[in-house]
This record gives structure tokens, C-alpha cells and sequence, in this order.
């Protein structure tokens, strides 16, 4: 069995940080997302809304595994969210539902809001596998590695997202447009390319760590490739 622990510091508010994550399929850096959809969605007693999402993705095998390892590509993946709105906390955990005896997922995400207003979020990892045949270790190792290098087009994706938000906030919807961001910002799938904005982030294998330096102001301004994401984004909200 393998863990993996990242932390990660936003200088936004918990209210968009916890959205962008709802929000982050599609995005030009998700092309591995096949399909995102709800199958439930509910406010418990408690106030908080639980809600539960099955995802579709696809991915590839290293060449040294075993012919017919797994039947097809595609893998069934069970998402699971609660958000907590007055304590200002959410938290998600995904596995997948077929391929569990190559090889277990599952990761669980912590999103909370710090007492200075900035936002935590930590993603801690387990890979377990039951294959056999002398390749245990190695497949867990491969889940691991295969994990951290996909974290930085998901952190990309991420971040288009975030700054969707962001300049959304500035600029409001034209009239007219989409009541909701959910559909607006499928117009990102055309696989444009965008820059992440300032954030503050660590990564250590099997433990959690956040690095505090102070923002760069001069990374926060919109870059020339995020601008034209929103350019189209307007028009394609542009009533007519």
C-alpha cells in the first residue's frame, strides 16, 4: 500500500475555491474525463449539501504489464462531496468502482476556509493492489508515480477554472446569458490553453506541508491566453 499527502494555500475566499473544485470538469486539461454526472444530490439535516457524482475516465498501461490485465481502458469512478457552508468546509472522497483488484484508488479531498480568509485544501492518496503474480509493489508504484506527474494538468485545469470564477465576480453575466456558471464554463472544452494565477502551494510524499512565502502581485494579473479564454466565454454568453 502507497499514501501520498499535498497541501495546497489559496489567497481566495473558501466560497470560490470549494466551487472551482465542483466546477473543474471540463477543462481543456481533463481530455481523460469521458463524462461527469450527478446521480444524487441532497441537503442533509445538518444544512450541508451531499452530493454524489459517477465519472468516466480513460488512461493507459504501462508496457510491462501483463496482457489482458484489464479488459478495456475506461474506468468507472464514484465521487462523493459534502459542503459544509457555515463552517465553511468541504470534503470529497472518489474511487473506483471496477479494475480494484490491479489496483484500489482512493483519494480524499479537505477544503477549508483559515482564520485569515485564505483557503487550505489537502488531497491525501491510497493505492493498494491485489494483483499478485510478484507485480504488487510495482503497480502500487506505478499508481503513485502516475498520480503526482497528473497533478499538474489537473492543478492547471484547476486554475482556469478558479479564474473563471474570479473574473466573473469583477464582470457579471450579460443579460440574457445562462443562469448558471455550471453550463458556461463547458465552452473551455475547445482545449485553449490558459496560465494558473498566483497560489501558494507544497508537495510531500506521505505528508502534508504548505509553504507561506508571500504572493507575487506581479503573477496575479490575468494573463494574455486567460483573457482570450474569457474573451470567448463573453461572447459565447452574448445573447443573439
Amino acid at each position: 500500500m502507497k499514501f501520498y499527502s499535498q497541501s495546497f494555500l489559496y489567497d481566495d475566499p473558501w466560497s470560490i475555491v470549494s466551487l472551482a473544485y465542483l466546477l473543474r470538469y471540463p477543462n481543456p486539461y481533463s481530455t481523460h474525463i469521458l463524462s461527469c454526472d450527478v446521480i444524487s444530490r441532497d441537503i442533509t439535516p445538518a444544512g450541508t449539501l451531499r452530493t454524489t457524482r459517477l465519472i468516466l475516465k480513460t488512461g493507459s498501461l504501462p508496457r510491462w504489464a501483463p496482457k489482458g490485465m484489464i479488459s478495456r481502458a475506461e474506468s468507472w469512478v464514484l465521487e462523493e462531496s459534502e459542503v459544509d457552508p457555515l463552517g465553511k468546509v468541504m470534503r470529497c472522497t472518489t474511487k473506483n468502482l471496477d479494475h480494484v483488484k490491479v489496483m484500489r484508488v482512493e483519494e480524499h479531498i479537505h477544503i477549508r476556509q483559515m482564520d485569515n480568509g485564505q483557503t487550505m485544501q489537502t488531497t491525501e492518496a491510497m493505492f493498494l493492489s491485489g494483483f499478485g503474480w510478484g507485480l504488487t509493489k510495482r503497480i502500487e508504484n506505478y499508481g503513485l508515480a502516475k498520480f503526482k506527474a497528473n497533478l499538474q494538468r489537473s492543478r492547471e485545469g484547476f486554475f482556469i477554472i478558479l479564474d473563471l470564477i474570479r473574473q466573473s465576480r469583477r464582470q457579471p453575466m450579460t443579460l440574457g446569458a445562462p443562469n448558471s456558471f455550471l453550463a458556461s464554463h463547458r465552452v473551455l472544452n475547445d482545449g485553449s490553453d490558459a496560465g494558473a494565477p498566483a497560489h501558494h502551494e507544497a508537495n510531500v510524499a506521505g505528508q502534508p506541508a504548505v509553504d507561506t512565502a508571500p504572493e507575487d502581485p506581479s503573477r496575479s494579473a490575468p494573463s494574455a491566453s486567460r483573457s482570450g479564454v474569457w474573451s470567448r466565454l463573453k461572447s459565447w454568453l452574448r445573447p443573439g
